[in-house]
């Protein structure tokens, strides 16, 4: 990687005590040769005990020059120690900040996107953090900046599932399931699927996207026999999409959206709680599944898992959702600049 390529990915380093500093460490590794370049933002010390060498830089393109020898670092130290599996409320500043430095790069144009390793929110709501997570924060961040694009009128957050073929987004995100149904309108529904289907279009060159809207209850409510939701709210937000010139069908049963030959019918699903999103992307492919956020005035992936406290240490994290999600980033990013 050199200053006159593409500007590498900012990498918010996650909850330090996760297995967010090795899977760091080990996509490097996987992608020093060939890219796509990331800097770090994190803690230093924390990387170097990794087992690669890092380098700590001042700039993203003093970070693209270093990326092929050694793993670029912009250094913001925590203040507190890290026992690996042990998260702490005293590294939720560092937390914060180190996401709020990776979305100004970002913003400033200085990084092409964000990439976030996990985050745990109990520590971070012990300290005061008042956002549900990653993706409503970053929202709130970018909030001011100007979307861009003639075609970009439809602002996020919403929250996409990618893996292999399919992708799902969620109207209810992280919402108990018996309150899920009160959340539902054909308003929210409707921008979902705008946001959706104009990042799609944007970010993942798609000409002309179709989208599949799954249903809420069992065989999608029988025509309101096993519920009144299909009729009363899905279907008016279907008719209300192709009124819009939106290739959108459903409500779908949920139960036979997923197999292989579903899939090709559509380049997105819209669920309406999130087991209904999450379970078929991670059954198809639970270590390369990815979390994209439609809708922001930056690029923002993250993998799709958790800090996973219980291995953190061992040595045996698995970096394949990273490395998706770096990939994922990068050509979204090559996308919105061409």
């Amino acid at each position: 990687m050199t200053a006159s390529g593409p500007s590498p990915l900012a990498l918010s380093l996650g909850d330090p005590a996760g297995v967010g500093p090795e899977i760091v460490a080990k996509a490097w590794l996987a992608l020093k040769d060939r890219g796509p370049a990331f800097v770090v933002v994190g803690d230093g010390d924390l990387l170097a005990r990794q087992g690669v060498p890092i380098e700590r830089v001042s700039s993203m393109a003093e970070g693209a020059r270093a990326f092929s020898g050694s793993l670029p670092v912009l250094d913001l130290p925590l203040d507190a120690p890290v026992e690996p599996g042990k998260p702490s409320a005293a590294h939720a500043p560092g937390i914060i900040r180190w996401i709020e430095t990776a979305a100004a790069l970002a913003l400033s144009g200085e990084a092409s996107g964000v990439v976030t390793a996990p985050i745990a929110k109990a520590p971070l709501y012990e300290a005061g953090f008042k956002f549900p997570g990653h993706t409503e924060f970053l929202a709130d961040l970018t909030a001011h900046a100007p979307m861009g694009g003639a075609k970009s009128r439809e602002r996020g957050p919403v929250m996409m599932l990618a893996s292999g073929d399919l992708r799902t987004v969620l109207v209810t995100i992280h919402e108990p399931y018996a309150r899920a149904p009160s959340l539902l309108t054909v308003d929210r529904i409707v921008h979902v699927a705008l946001v959706t289907a104009e990042a799609l279009e944007r970010d993942f060159g798609v000409e002309r996207p179709r989208l599949a809207v799954a249903g809420l209850n069992p065989h999608a409510g029988e025509s309101g026999a096993i519920g009144r939701e299909e009729v009363e709210i899905i279907a008016p937000a279907v008719a209300a999409l192709r009124r819009r010139g939106i290739d959108a069908v459903g409500p779908k049963p949920a139960d036979t959206l997923f197999h292989p030959e579903a899939r090709q019918t559509y380049d997105a699903a819209v669920c309406m709680y999130h087991d209904q999103a999450l379970i078929p992307v991670k059954m198809l492919d639970f270590w390369g599944g990815v979390n994209v956020t439609l809708g922001l005035p930056i690029v923002r992936v993250s993998p799709d898992h958790g800090t996973g406290f219980d291995v953190a240490g061992r040595g045996v994290a698995r970096p394949d959702s990273l490395i998706a999600a770096l990939r994922c980033a990068a050509a979204i990013a090559e996308r919105r600049a061409t």
